[in-house]
């Protein structure tokens, strides 16, 4: 990225006149002419015309550690609070109340996950040697009574390799045990396994064993002797995981071939000490997440991520905690990543088993630091760009190649989530006002940033009304291409108000900010498929591929489905897959002389000035070459629930015939459960007929 040494300071009389005629964040720009009642649908592919490249990093993902979220689908880890953050105790009553600020996500991993194995008083929580973090359970013995610890609901499938390690510590006269139980009655099936004898320190054990059973078990860990053991951290895993990480769910996302993926937050990154998240695993503390109000055992940080990274090929993209966080710090994370092995942070990422830099590229400064009423350390702007750039100078003095990353929100976001209130008293911002928080990073941070990241939520029952500045319910009788333009709208609402911006700073147009759509979804009650909607937003990426340079969708975790006990990619993720997987990088210009319908909403929020989509209404139409123009793309969306017909014309390509139809669609009639399908065909026939739901990929090879 090209970086300006000189910024231009624009006068408050010349950002008036530039102004004049903007009302608020509203934009102006001529809509195109209906077309003739009845006139057949035509597109003009003109293959001559051809824009800046596809980026592959569009088809980023996004993971935050939000609870347990990923490692609920992406870790191997079988055993709740593996560190012991809350203590051993007796079981809950039948169906407790949660406790106040408990944990909401996976398994129950609130207090009362780990329980005694004899009387209650058998085992006592150490905080005065704890092995990691505040407190150890300590289990004094008894002779030939089992005491110990245990967790139920342990499942296992019969015959699977299982591998597990504890740390133990103890009188060398206890003998200590993990015994795998299938049910509560003395006769049960169990399986032993013996572990070596402990001492007054701490010694890892590893263990290993097959499964005799399927189905939900008791995990525990007994001694019997005298005196008393301490048991310092305890993991199991399935012998075939990926270095901790699930072999069929790397499988499936790694299929994405995604470009790029973002870590470790979200809202998380905010009150995250990346410090905690190094070294030893069983050493790491588990600590709790405010933002989630949720237990972080800290087992998935940074050498994790660059390791489920290398297992996908994609990027690292990094996001540093600019909430609660420090720029010394941020500085330090740059150079525990991108060091030499001589530097002090590098040497320390070296001791922890990686003496190659991991060389990341991209970071990310802060998560939605807009957010006033919500982020931890949120700023007012004045504020925030001071930080910005501390944040800035202290990371590039580390490594001055890194890509950056600022925290934005164009007038779109600030209004749809009311944080513009916040800042001023206009719900949509006028542009260089004090609810203008993109504007602010503009004007005092030009030179400290290489992108500008932005997100959006829509939601499939609900969308933002300027009139009620809230979220309303949807017309029930709205058109179906209402519904599925939503998201592509807000794609194309960001990429006017970059043009408004470049208006304002003409540096961007030398020395342009490309945006970072980093946190992107469409959730909620969805009356139709998704998928075609999504399908929607990569058209719209991809005819703005000078401005949207980068994308994660949130989150890479949400495209896994589990079928019998197996993450594979559901519907969403195939649209992902087909297009990075079949379409070109190099796009051409679409016309036609069907326009989308003018919006009937005002613009703002979430509405464009102009709605998203190719002129080719109600179909959608995009076309790029491959990156050695060797073969031709041409991609026609139906997202409507009938079959659809257009008339495709090209120009400017000398095309070979005895190409590929790609084709994803679904022989439901709800559009459920859609597949990828192909079939050969000699060229893109002239009158098209495409079916509900459907996305279609002709791949066309060049003469």
């Amino acid at each position: 990225m090209t970086r300006t040494k000189n910024r231009i300071t624009l006068t408050l009389a010349a950002s008036a006149a530039l102004l004049a005629g903007l009302v608020g964040g509203v934009r102006s720009q001529a809509q195109p002419a209906a077309p003739a009642p009845g006139q057949p649908v035509t597109a003009m592919v003109d293959a001559s015309k051809i824009g800046p490249p596809i980026s592959p990093y569009v088809y980023g993902q996004f993971i935050e550690q939000a609870g347990n979220l990923i490692y609920s689908s992406l870790w191997c880890e079988m055993l709740d609070d593996r560190k012991f953050y809350y203590a051993v105790q007796p079981p809950p009553p039948e169906n407790p109340t949660p406790a106040q600020g408990a944990p909401g996500f996976g398994r129950r991993r609130g207090p009362g996950r780990w329980n005694p194995i004899g009387p209650a008083d058998s085992v006592v929580m150490d905080t005065h040697n704890p092995f990691a973090g505040d407190q150890t359970p300590l289990v004094t013995l008894a002779g030939a009574e089992p005491r110990g610890i245990v967790q139920t609901g342990v499942n296992f499938i019969q015959g699977t390799a299982y591998n597990g390690r504890i740390q133990l510590a103890g009188d060398p006269t206890a003998k200590v045990a993990v015994n795998i139980v299938w049910g509560t009655d003395p006769g049960a099936a169990r399986q032993v396994i013996s572990l070596p004898g402990v001492g007054p320190h701490y010694k890892k054990a590893l263990f290993s064993f097959k499964a005799a059973q399927s189905g939900p078990a008791q995990f525990e860990i007994v001694g019997t002797g005298t005196g008393s053991f301490h048991v310092g951290a305890v993991s199991l895993m399935p012998a075939d995981n990926l270095s901790g990480f699930r072999p069929d769910s790397i499988a499936a996302l790694k299929s994405l071939h995604s470009g790029v993926y973002r870590f470790p937050g979200g809202n998380f990154v905010s009150a995250h000490e990346w410090r905690n998240a190094i070294g030893d695993p069983d050493r790491r503390p588990p600590t709790w997440d405010p933002v989630w109000n949720a237990l972080q055992p800290n087992d998935i940080g940074t050498d994790e991520f660059m390791t489920l990274c290398k297992l996908l090929e994609v990027e690292p993209y990094v996001a540093v905690n600019a909430g609660t966080g420090d720029a010394w710090s941020a500085a330090q994370y740059v150079e525990y990543t991108n060091g030499d092995a001589s530097t002090p942070m590098g040497r320390w990422r070296a001791a922890n088993g990686h003496p190659k830099p991991y060389h990341v590229k991209f970071w990310g400064i802060g998560n939605e630091m807009w957010g006033i009423s919500y982020q931890y350390g949120a700023m007012k702007p004045d504020q925030f760009a001071f930080k910005h750039n501390e944040f800035a100078k202290a990371m590039r003095k580390v490594d001055p190649s890194i890509v950056l990353i600022a925290s934005g929100a164009m007038p779109d976001t600030m209004t749809g989530s009311k944080e513009s209130l916040n800042l001023g008293p206009d719900l949509v911002p006028k542009y260089l006002s004090p609810e203008d928080w993109d504007g602010m990073l503009f004007s005092k941070c030009f030179d400290n940033f290489d992108l500008i990241s932005e997100h959006y939520y829509n939601y499939g029952g609900t969308h933002f009304s300027l009139a009620e500045g809230r979220q309303v319910p949807n017309d029930p009788n709205e058109p179906i291409t209402d519904w599925m333009r939503r998201p592509a709208n807000h794609v194309r609402i960001k990429y006017e108000e970059y043009k408004d911006y470049e208006k304002l700073f003409p540096q961007l147009v030398t020395h342009p900010k490309p945006l970072n759509i980093d946190e992107w979804a469409y959730t909620g009650n969805n009356r139709y498929p998704v998928y075609p909607a999504y399908a929607w937003v990569f058209h719209e990426m991809f005819r703005h591929s000078d401005i949207i340079q980068m994308a994660a969708y949130t989150f890479a975790t949400s495209l896994l489905t589990r079928q019998g006990g197996t993450n594979s990619l559901n519907s969403n993720a195939l649209v992902f897959k087909i297009y990075r997987d079949h379409f070109g990088t190099l796009p051409v210009d679409v016309s036609g002389n069907s326009p989308q319908p003018k919006p009937t909403d005002p613009p703002g929020g979430e509405q464009p000035v102009v709605n998203a989509g190719s002129a080719t209404f109600p179909l959608d139409v995009v076309a790029a070459w491959t990156s050695d123009h060797s073969a031709l793309t041409v991609a026609v969306l139906n997202p409507t629930d009938v079959d659809q017909s257009i008339t495709l014309n090209m120009v400017g390509a000398n095309l070979a015939g005895k190409g590929t139809l790609w084709r994803l669609a679904s022989a439901d009639p709800n559009g459920q459960n859609p597949a990828i399908s192909s079939s050969p065909v000699d060229s893109i026939p002239s009158s098209l007929t495409l079916p509900r739901y459907s996305v279609n990929i002709y791949e066309l090879p060049a003469r």
